[in-house]
């Protein structure tokens, strides 16, 4: 497996506005504590593209990875959007479409995409359910439906665009994101492994938190010390925050340091699962094995 220097987390936000107190970015290099970068500014979604132009410019052989989901369910209909006639057949194509229709939107916002007749027939929106939208808790895909049988993680659709855990609108302000990036960060498992140069991977913070020992439904960590204790229990230094902290910034510095732990493993590199078509189409959580 081939090594990395660096491991970046970035905890993303795909709510209105320039800029979100929701975004975080950490770093961990080499055996250093992870540590934010640029601690106390409030990003912006145009400045998370503009650091991630940075390392791809630069090569820095870094494992960088976003807390959004870089496509929709697509193995249970054959199809991200069954009866509209334009669905993408795969994951580049799903974000060309969402930047053809959100183009226009500022600070990489997706409303644009939301508001086309077809498009939002699939989704659960405030005061607004649509048609296509399935009963129950929304399509899932075959990572999030494998991660909810084996227990290691507990999602929710990317269709269903209410409520505090809905991931719906990050993922979709985030595809446009990888719409950008994608020709000059591969993201895996979209693209095969580079033997060198930075590598994008899907992640899910609670499962930094669950390796790290907190207990499942208590993911969140608010206090500069107990976010050291679960750093040690990765094997990483001390942030040595003191005080409230975020859990923004604590969920990026703890995923930062637990990429570090398993990225030199095999086994996150190849989960039985995922097949090639579904790393074209639906692409995976890293972590989950």
């Amino acid at each position: 497996m081939r090594r990395f220097t660096h491991f970046a987390a970035i905890d993303w936000s795909g709510a209105r506005g320039e800029r979100q107190r929701g975004i975080a970015l950490a770093v961990a290099s080499g055996s250093a504590a992870p540590a934010l970068v640029r601690p106390r500014h409030v990003w912006s979604r145009a400045e998370i593209l503009a650091w991630l132009e940075d390392i791809a410019a630069t090569r820095e052989d870094m494992l960088i990875g976003f807390d959004f989901s870089a496509a929709f369910a697509f193995a249970d209909h054959g199809t991200y959007f069954p009866e509209w006639g334009d669905s993408p057949p795969d994951m580049p194509a799903l974000w060309s479409l969402v930047e053809r229709l959100a183009g226009d939107d500022p600070h990489y916002e997706a409303a644009g995409f939301l508001a086309h007749a077809e498009a939002r027939r699939h989704f659960r929106q405030r005061g607004a359910v649509g048609d296509l939208f399935e009963a129950g808790s929304g399509r899932l895909r075959i990572v999030e439906q494998y991660q909810r049988a084996t227990r290691q993680a507990a999602s929710v659709s990317n269709f269903n665009l209410v409520g505090a855990a809905q991931v719906g609108k990050a993922s979709l302000s985030g595809m446009r994101l990888l719409y950008r990036m994608h020709r000059r960060m591969p993201l895996w498992p979209l693209a095969p492994l580079p033997a060198s140069g930075p590598v994008l991977v899907e992640i899910y913070t609670s499962l930094a938190a669950r390796a790290a020992g907190v207990p499942p439904g208590r993911s969140k960590i608010r206090d500069g010390a107990a976010l050291d204790a679960a750093l040690a229990t990765l094997g990483s230094p001390p942030a040595q925050l003191s005080g409230p902290v975020s859990d923004h910034a604590s969920d990026a510095l703890l995923t930062a340091a637990w990429l570090r732990t398993i990225a030199s493993d095999t086994a996150p590199w190849s989960p039985a699962p995922l097949t090639d078509t579904l790393a074209k189409t639906e692409g995976w959580t890293f972590g989950i094995i």
